[in-house]
């Protein structure tokens, strides 16, 4: 018998402001009996919701459990910024350019985006939840134009449009003065996170079961079957998919081989009318990787608002601590009064932190674990879109199908192993600092 044990479950530090600015949810339905499914699937976000869709795709009749250790929409998958990129989108690097085949990557991306889309149209999810209106890469100094500059020059040896926007043209979309030059792209869909995984998850409920607030403690092959554990029940599957991203660690898979971090965000109240010129809905990510993501929302999207995102630290605990979270919310403050010193002072609604899962070679952790036993996991920060992709890869895996997905997923090799710790811990930190401080303006 092969059986692994979680030794921790989730903890989300702040609020899932993305689920919290809209209307509330139904009661949750948390599993309280001993089940039998066809495929058990572990984890309600972006992965396991869209692991579901593509299995139910493939064979419509399959009777599919979904467990998540809390709300939909209010773990990972509601506390990211939103943005669905197709481009090349390398965290590690200076200007995003990835290290491999972008053309694939592109295609890739592509692929996930289409699925989302397709989903939204199908599940009638609002528009406004799932918009294919583009994205800036901002720049606020000389360095930060140059990185422009540079990734222009990469997207146009693949093909791929872009256009420069001066300074007034960025004052004229954002209503801040702090940009010098944006990169626009137009492939990125603009989503509200906590709308679209809402609006999935209603739209899948009818064709399986979705239990919310059922932690799984453990699973366990007996015979042919994975016997998967919640604290006041059971799923009893011959095939599991685990797409819980980095908590698969927990489980004691990777081990050693996944770097946790953590990235904060902040997001104003309502803004007043007029309080901000420019256009209502932007999204803005930093010129340079380490540098601060902007946005701007409103309508049903949750009010006119903007979320900062920036500051990043590494917990291999999987828990963002008390520190980190005043420290983000300081920095926040400030990178706010930046871009808009007339509403300096102003004091944000929600702070929140939002767990990532890298690896060092910057791969996903998709396939076969075991036999019958899958993951869709490590997505590398860019969970909405990969997330999205390991998940319709692992479904296919599982389904015996291959597709484009599954065959780029299997040639991922293993994520590389990190150094020991404490020096990994102290080594990440002081690197994402100097990265942050070389970030500058941006």
């Amino acid at each position: 018998m092969s059986a692994h044990h979680a030794r921790r479950l989730p903890v989300h530090k702040g609020p899932a402001a993305w689920s919290a600015i809209l209307p509330g949810q139904p009661a949750p339905v948390p599993l309280t009996d001993n089940i039998t499914a066809d495929v058990a699937v572990v984890g309600a976000g972006f992965a396991g919701l869209s692991a579901a869709r593509r299995l139910l795709q493939i064979d419509p009749s399959l009777k599919i459990v979904v467990l998540d250790a809390g709300r939909v929409a209010e773990g990972a998958a509601g506390r990211n910024s939103g943005f669905m990129i197709d481009l090349p989108h390398d965290l590690a690097s200076d200007d995003y350019a990835g290290s491999g085949d972008d053309r694939t990557v592109t295609a890739l991306n592509r692929q996930a985006i289409a699925f989302a889309l397709s989903a939204a149209e199908d599940y009638a999810i609002p528009h406004d939840f799932a918009a294919p209106v583009g994205k800036v890469n901002g720049a606020a100094s000389a360095a930060g134009h140059a990185h422009n500059e540079s990734y222009a020059r990469h997207l146009s040896t693949l093909g791929e449009a872009s256009e420069m926007l001066d300074a007034e043209e960025m004052e004229e979309l954002t209503g801040s003065r702090h940009y010098l030059s944006g990169l626009y792209t137009p492939g990125t869909v603009m989503l509200q996170p906590a709308g679209y995984i809402r609006g999935l998850a209603a739209g899948l409920k009818p064709q399986l079961r979705l239990h919310e607030t059922s932690a799984v403690s453990g699973i366990a092959r007996i015979g042919n079957d994975w016997h998967v554990s919640t604290t006041h029940g059971s799923v009893t599957a011959p095939k599991v998919i685990m797409a819980n991203n980095g908590q698969l660690e927990s489980f004691g898979f990777a081990r050693h081989r996944l770097m946790h971090i953590f990235l904060y965000a902040s997001m104003t109240p309502v803004l007043p009318d007029g309080a901000v010129k420019g256009a209502d809905r932007w999204g803005v990510t930093p010129s340079d990787p380490m540098g601060t993501t902007m946005r701007k929302i409103s309508g049903i999207q949750g009010g006119s608002r903007i979320v900062t995102r920036t500051a990043a630290s590494f917990k291999p605990g999987m828990v963002a601590s008390d520190a980190a979270m005043k420290r983000a919310r300081r920095i926040h403050d400030q990178k706010f009064s930046n871009r808009f010193p007339e509403l300096q002072g102003m004091e944000m609604e929600y702070t929140w932190a939002g767990h990532l899962c890298l690896s060092r070679n910057s791969v996903s952790v998709t396939g076969e674990l075991e036999e019958g036993l899958f993951a869709a996991c490590c997505q590398n920060g860019l969970g909405t879109a990969r997330g999205t992709l390991t998940g319709m890869g692992a479904a296919e895996m599982a389904m015996e199908v291959e597709t484009d997905i599954t065959r780029a997923l299997r040639a991922d090799p293993e994520p590389t192993r990190l150094p020991p710790r404490p020096f990994s811990d102290i080594g990440a930190n002081l690197y994402l600092r100097w990265k942050e401080w070389r970030a500058g303006a941006e």
